[in-house]
């Protein structure tokens, strides 16, 4: 009888509990305030972006897609889905090659859900290839993922290209720092210059390797500091600077589009540690002609050719 008082009294006691607490032993405000935490913790989406990458991936038997047009759907579910608890998600582009190196240095078993959650955390840690989600579909998400990759591959390959330099046998000073200030301010008096408007600017330059491109886009209000992505532009002056560097016959176009007038387009020859106006001759031929072919190509509609304009900043050695 002992025995099944004590019983009762319990299950009094468990129910006032589960009364006050609910089914788990956590209160609803504790629930809440789970919920409310979950939103605070940063989502990272690891995403094989082509058939290769994904093909790659189909030799780990924990990875149990076998399509990529349906994974990708999938993905895009998952993306949704995450969305709708209002926490931040990021979407990282997956190399199934450094995955494997990783899992190697760190001896980890990359045939494991576990490995494959570590290599995207780490991706998202180090700096990869990395695009915030905002609803786009994932059809817009590969190539954004892809012109991230690419963005930071010339990014790293420029400041490779600055750091290996070191200093002038001469004066001492380093090579690259210099290079890198110069084009820092190059890139200031050209937008400066450029006056109010929508203004993008493209940088090529030829490397011993291949080929560095940098865009930057610039909106410059009629009143006020020009606004730019800080990555944007320590990208495209790095680039620059590699050119400078470099002395290669690199250069940059600028295109401004405003409402109501047409597009206007801009050039200039890097010529030693200064940016040379193309004339306007020399602009509608470089932006005319097939540049494998050297076959003519029509001219833009609705687009202005017009020459460089001078930056009003001196030639300078980067060595003084």
């Amino acid at each position: 009888m002992a025995h099944t008082n004590r019983t009762n009294t319990n299950r009094g006691q468990r129910g006032k509990t589960a009364g006050r607490t609910g089914p788990t032993g956590t209160s609803g405000r504790a629930r809440s305030e789970l919920r409310a935490l979950r939103r605070e913790v940063p989502r990272t989406v690891g995403l094989l972006a082509d058939e290769r990458d994904f093909a790659a991936m189909r030799g780990y038997r924990t990875f149990t897609f076998d399509d990529h047009r349906k994974y990708l759907r999938r993905v895009d579910g998952l993306l949704r889905s995450l969305a709708t608890e209002g926490a931040h998600t990021s979407v990282a582009l997956f190399d199934p090659e450094e995955f494997a190196e990783y899992c190697a240095e760190a001896g980890h078993d990359p045939d494991t859900v576990i490995a494959r959650g570590r290599f995207t955390a780490r991706i998202a840690a180090s700096g990869g290839a990395v695009v915030p989600y905002t609803g786009q579909p994932v059809g817009q998400l590969v190539p954004q993922l892809v012109n991230t990759a690419v963005r930071r591959a010339t990014w790293e390959y420029a400041t490779m290209v600055l750091a290996d330099l070191g200093e002038c046998a001469d004066c001492g000073v380093d090579i690259g720092r210099a290079s890198f200030d110069r084009a820092s301010r190059l890139l200031t008096h050209l937008i400066e210059r450029a006056g109010p408007g929508t203004h993008h600017l493209v940088c090529s330059i030829p490397a011993p390797d291949e080929q560095l491109l940098a865009a930057l886009q610039v909106m410059r209000p009629d009143t006020g500091p020009a606004r730019l992505d800080a990555s944007e532009s320590a990208e495209f002056v790095t680039v620059l600077a590699a050119g400078i560097a470099l002395d290669s016959p690199g250069g940059v176009v600028l295109r401004t589009t405003g409402p109501g007038a047409p597009d206007r387009l801009h050039g200039w020859r890097l010529r030693g540690s200064g940016l040379a106006p193309l004339s306007e001759g020399q602009v509608f031929s470089a932006y005319c002609t097939d540049a494998d072919t050297g076959e003519p190509l029509s001219p833009e509609p609705g687009v202005e050719y017009r020459a460089g304009f001078d930056l009003g900043i001196e030639d300078a050695d980067i060595h003084s």
